[in-house]
């Protein structure tokens, strides 16, 4: 019975780690959604702006982890901008 509940309490914890992981991402781009005035955005603006800041927080790590050339070495130099460019590109 107490493995039950440490299986639950462990799953609760990495769940909360996961959430809390996101929260602190979308506050992030929530702080960084401002005017050029630098006065906050509001409705659509600040949705926009959030939206834009979270797919670019998300797509280049994906598309860096896929920079390899053929022989599994990692791209370096103009072959890496112009993949990751594309990579991005095909992203959105």
């Amino acid at each position: 019975m107490s493995k039950i509940f440490s299986v639950a309490f462990g799953s609760l914890f990495v769940a909360g780690l996961m959430f809390s992981q996101v929260a602190s991402a979308a506050s992030e781009c929530e702080a960084k959604a401002l005017s050029k005035d630098g006065k906050p955005l509001a409705g659509a603006a600040k949705a926009s702006s959030i939206k834009k800041c979270e797919a670019a927080t998300k797509a280049p790590s994906a598309c860096a982890d896929k920079a390899i050339d053929k022989n599994g070495k990692a791209l370096a130099g103009a072959a890496k901008n112009s993949f990751m460019k594309k990579c991005e590109a095909d992203a959105k």
